[in-house]
């Protein structure tokens, strides 16, 4: 099948790249990642917490080391933008079957972090929600079957259930290929999921052709649960673009709302990327560019929405918007 070519993509004009970007960087890790990434990154006991991505590797010659080097950082901030990495990496799952654990999302729930997570095991990919008080002890609760991942959990239960929004990996059954669509399910315990529904489908973004899937937990407000997700297109004339022999995808951030009492419904969507590659340190340098990957997404009380993100798959960094703009976004006729 022939895909349709995208073209040219623009952020939104209500969105504001923080000038300190990127906000975290390989070099401010005391033990030495090649790439830090997809960070994970919310508010708990009156501090800003992120958990981020670390990849191993050679970045003067372009090389990573083998995927089970993968592991997650942890690092606190009084602003949201000057962090203090802690000595060691936080989290890891040791068992035999694992490969890696990555690409954290946080959530504050009832004054406990519940952490979404990605597994690569020797069977396929796993999402996995642990749930921890100090980010020294980590409770898993609960592990999907294979192929599933980029799960992120609503901070509330709603109707009495918890909600995860997911990003599984049906191969077989969408021509065997990249097509792979956002669903949500819910539960009663975070253990034991059900009732999963299609949530939005590659076809109905005009700025996807490739796939899409949760980006950061969504956000409260009084018109909805804003949302935002990656969108990634696939154009076949891209060449090199990063440390790979090829990088032919781009990956974009759109936003949504949906509603509140039935977050199975979605009431309205931008036509438009929120995110797009157009930073140096987004398109031109680094492991894969032309990616922007949202993690984390903060309202403040003054109406600011901090957007935190991974750029190019190598470095963290951080826009902001007002929240009214966003949600104008996603209402705008």
């Amino acid at each position: 099948m022939s895909l349709p070519i995208i073209g040219d993509l623009k952020s939104s004009s209500v969105i504001v790249r923080h000038p300190a970007n990127p906000i975290l960087t390989p070099a401010d890790v005391p033990y030495s990642p090649a790439l830090v990434f997809n960070a994970g990154v919310t508010k708990f006991q009156g501090k800003y917490v992120m958990v981020f991505r670390n990849d191993y590797g050679d970045p003067v010659n372009k090389t990573l080391l083998p995927a089970g080097t993968t592991n997650l950082g942890l690092a606190y901030s009084d602003d949201g933008v000057k962090w203090d990495v802690q000595p060691g990496p936080c989290f890891g799952l040791n068992d035999k079957e694992i490969v890696r654990t990555y690409d954290p999302r946080l959530t504050v729930i009832d004054g406990r972090v519940y952490m979404c997570f990605a597994v690569d095991t020797k069977h396929g990919v796993r999402g996995g929600i642990a749930v921890t008080d100090d980010f020294e002890h980590f409770e898993v609760l609960s592990m999907t079957a294979p192929d599933n991942r980029n799960m992120v959990l609503f901070p509330e239960k709603i109707g009495g259930r918890y909600v995860r929004l997911e990003r599984p990996f049906p191969v077989y059954s969408r021509g065997g290929q990249d097509r792979f669509d956002m669903w949500i399910s819910d539960s009663p315990d975070l253990k034991y999921w059900g009732n999963t529904e299609l949530l939005l489908a590659v076809e109905q973004v005009p700025f996807a052709n490739d796939k899409l899937g949760p980006a950061a937990p969504p956000i409260k407000t009084d018109k909805g649960w804003l949302t935002m997700f990656h969108a990634v297109d696939r154009d076949p004339s891209r060449g090199k673009n990063g440390w790979e022999d090829t990088w032919k995808k781009r990956y974009t951030t759109g936003i949504m709302l949906l509603d509140l009492e039935n977050p199975y419904k979605v009431i309205g969507m931008s036509q438009e990327p929120l995110l797009a590659p157009e930073a140096v340190y987004e398109k031109d340098e680094g492991f894969r560019t032309n990616v922007i990957f949202p993690g984390g997404m903060i309202l403040e009380d003054s109406g600011e929405v901090k957007i935190y993100y991974g750029a190019a798959d190598t470095v963290e960094c951080l826009a902001t918007a007002h929240v009214d703009d966003l949600l104008a976004l996603c209402l705008k006729k």
